[in-house]
């Protein structure tokens, strides 16, 4: 049983309604409004690619360093761990509309900034630091309002089909701004790439503004009153299957949400440079779209479902660190790409589902703190670790953790759901694992509190 709210004044939060058994009839792309939304992330995906990738060869270029890149990769995800849940309670008090166009506008004049100083030859890597850090923070107040936006623009009903749309959408931005990225700093160099994430923002500005009110499902706005991230951190504990999958994406984030050091480091290593790069972030983002497109067609979202992506991802991670055939790594990048977004669309979608309209935007401002928190974290180790020991050596050891993480935490989660591991035999003479109810015990069918 959860605790009273600090403050009378405070939305109510009960029983969240299992949103996932909710109609979703049709497709969300027939709504006018999610059109213009779905063309906002896409843009918007596109030049915070291009943007991340800039950033982090000109950062090799000018250091040689991979550990500074993943100080980098660090330092723009550092904000959201500590003002993340802050985030989370302006969504849920605000117009997220008008924090997103704000945030994005805001972005849109750090990237003319990095195109000022790039263009003029006067960037060096404090700049870069610096506006990792501001980048970081704009991103803090940003990403829980867009990310409760969605179900503001489609309502309850077609939530899930509209959060693995907006997924797909985000990780064919990830093929295309890399790719962008990659043509335009071999071509003219990094500072037109900053520039043209200023103008994407701009666009990006201007769509959710085009946004119509009367045709939005806004939800309960929260009233100020204190206490209230704490109520959101209650809300996760009194759920331990939201919360096990919440620690587990934390630990991917570290140990496998790795690509900006890792790409860059296998650039220097295969001798590929820019274009390289721009070659294996694509890569793995078009493995990540067939990734999203697999968990979007679940027939039941189950938090077994995020543990068995995770495990893929740390096997596939660590066959790619040894792989010593350029063309044969770049197709195994695909399938690291494919069991990323299988485990990150699984686990956003259950964690958004699995919690009520009152309370998401504090609930999502805690989960998305915890796995690019982990992030920040796992930059940094992934590029200690590439210098002291080689990318290859790194890599592995990361993957191995990996799949320590997943067995640790499936057992976790096996106990919550009541779950017993174990053998069973099929026609031919193998043993599978499975996991079935105790006695006296169901699964439950969709993670819901």
């Amino acid at each position: 049983m959860r605790s009273a709210p600090d403050d009378a004044t405070e939305a109510p939060v009960g029983p969240a309604t299992p949103v996932a058994d909710a109609p979703t009839a049709g497709s969300p792309l027939w709504i006018a409004n999610f059109r213009r939304y779905a063309g906002a992330q896409l843009l918007g995906s596109s030049g915070v690619w291009m943007l991340r990738m800039a950033s982090d060869w000109l950062v090799m270029e000018l250091t040689g360093s991979s550990a500074a890149v993943g100080l980098l990769v660090a330092l723009q995800f550092f904000p959201l761990m500590v003002l993340g849940p802050l985030g989370g309670v302006l969504a849920d008090r605000h117009d997220k509309r008008r924090i997103v166009t704000v945030a994005q506008g805001c972005s849109a004049v750090l990237a003319a900034t990095l195109a000022v100083l790039t263009l003029g030859g006067w960037v060096e890597v404090w700049h870069l630091y610096a506006m990792a850090v501001l980048l970081g923070l704009v991103a803090a107040v940003e990403q829980p309002a867009r990310q409760v936006l969605v179900g503001e623009v489609v309502g309850d009903g077609m939530l899930r089909s509209a959060i693995s749309t907006n997924n797909a959408l985000n990780q064919i931005g990830g093929m295309i701004g890399p790719a962008a990225a990659g043509l335009l700093i071999s071509a003219v160099g990094q500072g037109w790439a900053y520039a043209t994430n200023a103008i994407v923002a701009l666009a990006v500005c201007a769509l959710f503004l085009s946004l119509r009110r009367s045709e939005m499902h806004p939800g309960p706005r929260l009233a100020r009153g204190r206490g209230q991230v704490r109520e959101g951190v209650r809300y996760v504990l009194a759920r331990p299957r939201l919360a096990w999958v919440m620690v587990l994406a934390g630990l991917m984030g570290a140990f496998g949400l790795n690509g900006p050091v890792v790409f860059t480091a296998f650039a220097g290593e295969w001798g590929t440079g820019a274009a390289g790069l721009g070659l294996y972030n694509t890569a793995a983002a078009f493995g990540a779209l067939a990734g999203a497109v697999m968990a979007a067609r679940l027939a039941r979202l189950r938090a077994r479902s995020v543990v068995l992506g995770t495990g893929a991802f740390g096997a596939v991670e660590i066959v790619a660190a040894v792989m010593p055939v350029h063309v044969a790594f770049v197709a195994l990048l695909v399938v690291v790409g494919v069991a990323t977004l299988f485990f990150l669309t699984s686990a956003s979608t259950l964690v958004q589902l699995s919690a009520e309209r009152a309370v998401r935007g504090r609930v999502l401002a805690l989960y998305s703190p915890i796995l690019l928190g982990g992030h920040a974290c796992g930059g940094l180790l992934q590029g200690w670790l590439a210098e002291q020991m080689g990318v290859r050596l790194a890599l592995v050891l990361t993957g191995c953790l990996a799949l320590l993480s997943t067995i640790v935490v499936g057992l976790a989660l096996a106990r919550v759901e009541g779950l017993r591991l174990g053998l069973r035999r099929r026609a031919w003479p193998f043993a599978i694992v499975s996991a079935s109810p105790r006695p006296g015990r169901s699964a439950a069918r969709v993670d819901t509190p």
